[in-house]
C-alpha cells in the first residue's frame, strides 16, 4: 500500500507592496523625530558650554533647556560622557570640513599641508576667548580614559590628512619611503598633543609655540629637500 505524503509546504507569501511602503514610511518617520530629538539634545548642551565655558553641567541641566523628558535622553545617551563624545566627535567633523575648505585654495599639495597643519593647531590650542572646553577640558581626559573612541572621532580629520599626504607623494614631496597613512597619523598627533600642551606658560617670559613653529618641525620630517 503506497505510504501518503504531506503536500509541499507553500512559499511564505511576500508583503504586499502597499504593507511594504506603510512601514517604510514609518520607519522613516521615527528615525526623523529620533534625529531632531538628539539635535535638540545637542543644541542645549552646547548652548550651556558656550555660556559657562566649561563642560562642567548636569544631565538635568540639558534636559531642562532642551524642553525634552529625562527618559528621552536616556533613550538616545548613555550618559553625559556619550553626550560630550557626540558634540566632540561633531567639532571635529566640523575642523576637517573648515580645514579641508580652507587647504583647497592651495594649487601646492605642501602648502596644502602647511594650511591643514598650522589650522588644526590654531582650532585646537587652549584659547579661553575662543570658548573650546570640548577640547581644552574633555579632549586630554577622553585620550586617558577612551583611547578606542578618541581614534574613532579624528577618523575625519586622519582621511584629510591621508589625503593630503598623498597628494603630496604623487608630486614628489614626501621623503622616499614615506608612508603617506602613517606620515599623516604622525604629523596629526604631533600637532594636537603640542596645540593642547601648549598652555600658558609659567615664565612670563617664556615664548608658546607658533602655528609656523610646528609646521617648520613637521615639514623637516616629512618634505623632499
Amino acid at each position: 500500500m503506497a505510504q501518503k505524503t504531506d503536500p509541499p509546504a507553500s512559499a511564505p507569501a511576500e508583503e504586499p507592496a502597499w504593507k511594504q511602503r506603510a512601514v517604510e514610511r514609518s520607519t522613516k518617520a521615527a528615525k526623523l523625530r529620533a534625529e531632531q530629538r538628539v539635535e535638540r539634545f545637542l543644541d542645549a548642551a552646547q548652548a550651556i558650554i558656550t555660556e559657562k565655558n566649561t563642560t562642567d553641567f548636569t544631565v538635568q541641566e540639558v534636559v531642562d533647556r532642551s524642553r525634552q523628558s529625562l527618559r528621552s535622553f536616556y533613550q538616545h545617551f548613555d550618559g553625559k560622557h556619550e553626550l560630550l563624545l557626540a558634540l566632540f566627535e561633531d567639532a571635529l567633523r566640523r575642523s576637517a570640513e573648515q580645514i579641508r575648505a580652507a587647504a583647497a585654495g592651495q594649487s601646492d599639495p605642501l602648502a596644502r599641508l602647511k594650511v591643514a597643519v598650522t589650522l588644526l593647531f590654531e582650532l585646537s590650542r587652549p584659547d579661553p576667548s575662543a570658548q573650546r572646553p570640548l577640547f581644552t577640558d574633555f579632549a586630554p581626559q577622553l585620550l586617558t580614559s577612551h583611547p578606542a573612541e578618541v581614534k574613532i572621532a579624528h577618523a575625519p580629520l586622519l582621511v584629510l590628512f591621508t589625503e593630503l599626504m598623498t597628494e603630496a607623494e604623487a608630486a614628489g614631496q614626501l621623503r622616499e619611503g614615506t608612508s603617506p597613512r602613517r606620515a599623516a597619523a604622525l604629523v596629526m598627533q604631533t600637532v594636537l598633543f603640542v596645540a593642547q600642551s601648549n598652555g600658558v606658560a609659567e615664565d612670563e617670559s617664556a615664548h608658546p609655540l607658533e602655528a609656523d613653529e610646528v609646521w617648520d618641525f613637521c615639514a623637516l620630517g616629512i618634505s623632499r629637500g
